[in-house]
């Protein structure tokens, strides 16, 4: 993961290579949240594959790159 202060900023650091997936930092923060927020709870399980998948769709992170193989 790079953190980037701008889409000019990515593009230079891409230097023509595709860019993959690129999402902004509150983004980033919200799928942290989503991801570890119940990490404390005392009877926690690890999450399925399908829990995650939820998750990146509930933040809206859909299509190709975010679905889970």
């Amino acid at each position: 993961m790079n953190l980037f202060r701008s889409g000019e900023h990515v593009d230079f650091w891409l230097g023509g290579r595709h860019p993959g997936a690129t999402i902004p930092v509150r983004k980033l923060s919200e799928l942290a949240f989503a991801w570890w927020c119940d990490r404390v709870e005392p009877d926690w399980r690890p999450h399925t594959r399908e829990q995650n998948q939820a998750i990146l769709d509930g933040v809206g992170l859909t299509g190709d790159f975010w679905r889970l193989a």
